[in-house]
């Protein structure tokens, strides 16, 4: 037996099998740092983070550009961004425990939990999950309010104001798939009728802790001012341009260089956009996922977790209970966006190909798809 071990590898050092191994990630590592350099150069985002993993180990990991331009301060893999409606899918991840312990069940109607909305009986919990709830969707991005206000901030009094002025449903329940922050600001309060615990609590103590993802990188709460990133908006974009018309002046801070600094804010409903983190601690999530057993829920949950959702009629959506669906050079991949005023964001998860990526920046107007899409697949060969 010894002796056919040595023969096999004498072979493959004949053939430089560790050297062309070694090349070929070395190679694939330059390709994508090549990328990522090109787009700093052309100011396509102040800085970023960038991370790929699989169940084992940290495929590839980036931190560069700039966290804050004014004081010339560097992003890092401890600077943490906010990830804004990344946070739906850990969310939702908090609602499929509560539904593997028995205390949620997907097909329970809202009102059990939360009897004072204004969408009947008809809305049910898997209806919230999978984006199918009929629920409108006003245009969000004015449900922020500055962070030395989240002190006094009154979220229960912001919710039912959103709740008066769109007291109607836009379709019958399950009919289709229609997106909708209010679904999972609903979630957050489901959460807590539930389990007896608030809902940032309770995503820290059963998501967060059981990960052993480090305080410093994850939670609600700016951690340390000094370990942020400042969000920002291209001077010459869109966004910037009509920004007026959709957000409060109040919110915008002085240009630095060509970018303009969106003041530090958190959003009325954390559920749907309240977490903020590193690449790194969201990489610690997404790890969890690729393993066959999940410390967060059993491979039952998980494979529920994954499962495609249908509409009313039986054809699929591009939704999951919580993921949503999209595909890469034939590969089939779930993920989740986050973007608010000043930063934007992306987490993927490949299951066939065993890894998951995330891409993190403080550019709003940055499209972290168009970039996953051009460096993720480096990573789907060994």
């Amino acid at each position: 037996m010894l002796r056919v071990i040595l023969i096999v590898f004498i072979l493959l050092f004949a053939t430089g099998w560790p050297s062309n191994v070694i090349n070929r990630i070395d190679d694939r590592e330059t390709r994508v740092r090549d990328v990522i350099g090109g787009e700093l150069e052309e100011n396509e985002f102040p800085g970023i983070q960038y991370l790929v993993v699989d169940k084992d180990t940290t495929l590839f990991s980036y931190a560069g550009g700039i966290a804050d331009i004014a004081a010339t301060r560097a992003m890092r893999d401890n600077t943490t961004m906010m990830i804004y409606s990344m946070t739906k899918t850990i969310t939702a991840a908090a609602v499929l425990l509560l539904v593997e312990r028995g205390e949620i069940a997907l097909e329970d109607p809202v009102t059990r939990y939360l009897p004072d909305i204004p969408y009947g009986k008809e809305v049910k919990i898997r209806h919230l999950l999978s984006q199918t709830s009929g629920i409108p969707n006003p245009i969000p991005l004015r449900w922020i309010h500055l962070a030395e206000e989240h002190a006094h901030f009154d979220q229960q009094a912001a919710l039912r104001e959103i709740l008066e002025e769109n007291p109607e449903l836009d379709f019958t329940p399950g009919d289709r798939f229609a997106y909708s922050n209010i679904s999972y600001w609903l979630l957050g309060y489901v959460i807590e009728k539930a389990s007896g615990t608030g809902y940032e609590e309770y995503v820290r103590q059963n998501v967060f802790r059981k990960l052993a993802i480090p305080e410093a990188e994850i939670g609600f709460v700016i951690p340390s001012p000094e370990h942020h990133a400042k969000g920002y908006l291209p001077k010459w974009s869109l966004m910037n341009i009509f920004k007026s018309f959709v957000v409060d002046s109040r919110f915008a801070g002085d240009y630095e260089d060509n970018w303009l600094h969106v003041y530090d804010h958190y959003l009325n409903g954390p559920s749907f956009g309240g977490v903020i983190g590193t690449a790194h601690a969201i990489g610690i999530f997404l790890r969890d996922q690729l393993q066959d057993t999940s410390r967060l829920v059993s491979p039952e949950t998980k494979a529920l977790f994954f499962q495609q959702q249908k509409d009313n009629q039986g054809q699929p959506i591009p939704m999951t209970l919580g993921w949503h669906i999209g595909s890469v050079d034939g590969v089939q991949f779930l993920f989740k966006v986050g973007g608010g005023g000043g930063f934007r964001s992306e987490m993927r998860i490949y299951p066939s190909a065993g890894i998951a990526s995330v891409v993190m920046v403080n550019n709003a107007s940055f499209n972290p798809g168009a970039f996953l899409k051009n460096v993720d697949r480096e990573f789907f060969k060994k």
